[in-house]
């Protein structure tokens, strides 16, 4: 990649923006892109805020259906999501459609490429000073006012041209590279599930005589292995969580946990931290080895596996604790087992039967568990802390290569669209 400085700067003016090539032009937004505000009715190719991939511009599909009027856009338009939590949700039109919600919709005048517009837009500098001009206290939203007032730095037409096609060679090549790596995710993953539904349903030693579970979607089971509900195994009655509002964040205070809190990999989130009162919080203080599981919405089924390293915690309405009688049902080997393809496929067969996203406590106790006796549960929670700890840190090292790449993305946009790198001979 043949890039450099220009040969010339002169002071911008702006103080995130620097110096700027000394031919560039300044210019108001509202001179360079005018705001379209026409509403229409009609729900063909409409576009919503999440079908918009952030930082990337890429469009996601959607069954979803939108309510309420759009506002028309053609091809070459830009959208520009303005609520704050999806500033960085920008996407150049390749069809007539309608924007729904709260966009920014954007067509260029004569003099600006649609392509360059939209590349410096998706630049991290220019979505910083959008975020930090944002008001209101329940959704921060940019104003029109500001945001049109921004100065935009505009090289000649050619260039800018010269500028959008380098950046769609380099973002292209970079966003193929991420997809490649997030494949390797996706089979690591399936990998794991896979290792994990076969060692907690047949055991580690595959000769031993085997029969039937009485369970469809178990299917066999090791021949000495017993079929009880969850019930059973528990040390008391599964338990609802505190019915309160997440409203404080004293570290002082006992954790505050709620399913959304958790992440892919079981792992509390730090930026969600939320805490109760400790009068309020004592009679769901967590122990080690309990198992919490969603009961509602679009997380349910989904688990959280709790170690007292998580510091005292207390946990959410919405959740339902599980603390196991630690005499003959091993807490890791049961954690284990909510994390496979059979535990899984129980979930969607409750949810088959029901009308609304929900697994109540009662039909939780009643989840049927192929259970070896207490010291084949350690042997196999044993063999798959090791198994998936040679799995974990190869997601972990893909991921990390997933964000430098989209990080080097990122910075290769700003680089371009600001001047600070020369790429007329690149393309």
């Amino acid at each position: 990649m043949n890039v450099k400085p220009y040969p010339k700067y002169k002071p911008s003016g702006v103080e995130w923006l620097g110096a700027v090539p000394d031919h560039w032009e300044v210019r108001r937004l509202k001179y360079s892109l005018s705001q379209l505000t026409q509403k229409i009715e009609q729900r063909e190719n409409p576009i919503a805020l999440e079908n918009i991939e952030s930082w990337t511009g890429r469009h996601i599909p959607t069954d979803a259906e939108f309510e309420g009027d759009g506002i028309a856009f053609d091809t070459g338009d830009i959208l520009f999501g303005k609520l704050r939590p999806y500033l960085a949700k920008v996407l150049i039109a390749d069809y007539p459609g309608a924007a729904i919600g709260d966009f920014f919709v954007l067509h260029p005048v004569e003099h600006m490429h649609s392509m360059f517009a939209f590349y410096y837009m998706l630049s991290r500098d220019f979505i910083d000073i959008v975020d930090g001009s944002t008001f209101g206290a329940k959704m921060p939203r940019a104003s029109w006012e500001f945001f049109s007032n921004l100065q935009f730095f505009i090289p000649p037409f050619p260039e800018q041209q010269a500028i959008a096609a380098f950046l769609d060679g380099e973002t292209g090549r970079i966003d193929t590279l991420v997809e490649k790596k997030k494949r390797l995710i996706e089979l690591l993953k399936e990998k794991r599930l896979a290792l994990i539904s076969q060692v907690v349903t047949k055991g580690l030693n595959s000769s031993v005589k085997r029969k039937h579970s009485g369970v469809e979607w178990l299917g066999e089971v090791p021949a000495h292995w017993e079929v009880k509900k969850l019930k059973y195994l528990l040390k008391i009655p599964l338990q609802y969580g505190a019915n309160e509002a997440a409203e404080l964040d004293d570290p002082e205070l006992p954790r505050f946990v709620r399913i959304t809190d958790v992440d892919e990999d079981g792992n509390l989130r730090d930026e969600t931290f939320r805490s109760l009162p400790a009068e309020i919080a004592k009679p769901f203080i967590l122990e080690e080895g309990d198992i919490l599981f969603a009961r509602s919405g679009a997380t349910v089924g989904k688990s959280f596996f709790y170690k007292k390293s998580w510091g005292k915690s207390a946990y959410a309405g919405y959740l339902i604790r599980a603390r196991l009688n630690q005499l003959n049902a091993y807490p890791s080997f049961i954690n284990y087992i909510t994390k496979s393809i059979y535990y899984k496929q129980w979930i969607n067969s409750v949810l088959i039967q029901a009308t609304i996203q929900n697994v109540s406590a009662e039909k939780y106790s009643l989840f049927l568990i192929a259970l070896p006796n207490f010291a084949e549960q350690q042997a196999i929670a044993a063999f798959l802390d090791r198994e998936t700890g040679k799995i974990d840190p190869l997601m972990a090292q893909v991921e990390t290569a997933i964000e430098k790449l989209q990080k080097y993305r990122s910075s290769l946009i700003s680089a371009a669209v600001t001047g600070k790198i020369d790429v007329r001979e690149a393309v």
